[in-house]
Formats: structure tokens, sequence, C-alpha cells
């Protein structure tokens, strides 16, 4: 048995047990510094949630932060100034995710799918995302969600185009997984319980079931992340060193095996208590005043 849980172990990624505080925050700056493929923006300032006026001067403050360290970002709504983030993204040199956010409000819907397009055919959403864990949160039937999707699709014929979700429902709703482009797959061990030592294992797992899901469509892990501070979900532990742990295993893995993996995220946001619990707040790689948490 201890053989066998020596094995798993050295495929989970880095060993961080006989590391020294500046020891793991080196290995953290190496990772970083090398580059990541992709984060998640979040873009609301201390007391903002979403439904708050998204202006353009804070975008670029925290467009100035995180523009050295990534060629990608991913958005999550294209309305209340969120439209913006794209154009001024492709300034900076970085490709974009653009997605809409989709939800039972029937009109906000609309708006949201209108200023997508209007954000693709203005040139700046290199991949567009037709609506985030719509399924998951029961918002949408799939009906109401493919029609979303096939009316972006026919407006955008050559913009890659796929829906953000949990890796699991790709399997479970072949007609959505059949009209998208690409597959945009949210992978948390944190929110399945996992004990950090098996995290990177259990999210290649993840990862390869949405693969066989996709049946050769190109898979894009849209979110992963650990926060650092909370309460324990299931064996799942927020701690400084897991949330860098996970960070620097989940990073490496995909730029060893050229997968284009999107971090969340950028910076903590308080209002995501609300829906999350006292973890909500702490998912960051900046803080909530743009201080880098583990430098």
């Amino acid at each position: 048995m201890a053989a066998k849980s020596d094995t798993l172990l050295a495929l989970a990624g880095v060993d961080f047990s006989s590391l020294s505080k500046d020891e793991i925050k080196a290995a953290f700056k190496k990772t970083f510094e090398t580059g990541l493929h992709g984060i998640c923006f979040t873009p609301y300032s201390q007391g903002q949630s979403p439904g708050s006026i998204i202006s353009e001067e804070q975008i670029r403050k925290r467009m100035d932060i995180i523009s050295p360290y990534t060629k990608w970002i991913r958005t999550f709504s294209c309305t209340d100034g969120n439209e913006l983030i794209p154009g001024i993204a492709h300034e900076y040199g970085i490709k974009t995710l653009v997605g809409a956010w989709l939800g039972r409000d029937k009109s906000i819907n609309k708006k949201e799918i209108e200023n997508l397009i209007k954000v693709a055919e203005a040139g700046h959403a290199d991949i567009v995302g037709v609506g985030n864990e719509v399924m998951y949160r029961k918002d949408l039937t799939e009906n109401e969600l493919l029609a979303y999707m096939h009316q972006v699709k026919e407006q955008l014929p050559g913009v890659p185009m796929g829906y953000v979700d949990a890796y699991y429902e790709f399997a479970d709703r072949p007609r959505i997984t059949e009209a998208c482009d690409v597959i945009l797959a949210n992978c948390y061990p944190f929110w399945e319980g996992c004990n950090i030592d098996y995290s990177l294992l259990y999210m290649k797992d993840m990862y390869y079931r949405a693969i066989i899901a996709g049946n050769g469509k190109n898979v894009i892990i849209t979110e992963t992340g650990w926060p650092n501070k909370g309460t324990a979900f299931g064996a799942s532990m927020p701690s400084y060193e897991n949330a860098i742990r996970h960070f620097i295993n989940a990073n490496n893995w995909a730029a060893e095996e050229k997968i284009e993996l999107f971090y969340f995220s950028s910076f903590d946001e308080a209002w995501k208590v609300g829906s999350e619990g006292d973890v909500g707040e702490f998912w960051g790689i900046w803080d909530k005043d743009g201080k880098l948490k583990y430098s």
C-alpha cells in the first residue's frame, strides 16, 4: 500500500513536504514569471458585484498588472462595461476568450448575446463562450441554450464558439457538445472535495473525460483554482501552501502537455462570498488591492 501511495504522490506534481517557505515562494515565482497561457479576468473593485458598472479606468488599471504574465484572458459578461475588456486586452497584445453571461432573465440574455456579437464583429474576440455553467445552475433548458449557441455560430462563422460548464456536463449533454466548436471545461478538484495531494491527478482525469466527450474537438480548461483562505470543502483545505501548490502543478502540467488553461482567478473579489461562502473571496493570484499574494 505504501509503494502505491508513493507512486501516486510522485505523479501528483511538486512535493512541498520538504520545502521551506522561501523555497515554496521561489517555486511559485519560477512558474509565474515563465508566463501563463490564460487568466480569468475579474474586473470588480471592492464594493462592486455583477450588475455594477465597470469603468475603462479600472479595466486598464488591472490590465496593467496582469499583462506581463499572461497570453490570454477570459471574460464572463458583455454588459455593464464588461464589453470593453476584450478591446482593451487586444491593445495590450492579449488574446481573448469572450463570454456572454446567460441566466433566467431573457432581456439580459438578449443584450449579452447582441454585445458578444458586436465585440466579435469588431475583431476583439478570438474565441467566444456562450453561457457559463447554465446547465449546472439549471437557469435554461438545453433547447434554450442551444438556440443562443446556434444564433452566435450563425452570425460569427469565423470565430470558434463553445459553451462553458463543468467537465462532466459534456458527457451528459451530447447535443450541447456537438454544437460546440471547442469544449470549454471547468475543472475544480477543490469543489469535489479532493485532497491537495491528489488534486493534479484528479484534474487530469477531469480533463481526459472532457476529451473523450469531445470526440476529437479541442478542449480548453476554462477554470481551475484553489482558495488560500476559508472553510474546508470535504478533504479540500484552503491554505497559502495549497493554493501555491495547485497553481504550480496545474500550470506546469498544462505547459508540459500543451493544454490551454485559464487560471481562476486574477484578483480576489469579496462579492463571491454570497454564492460560495467564505472561500469565495480568496481565489485571486492578486489580492483585492492588486498585490501579488504569493511574492
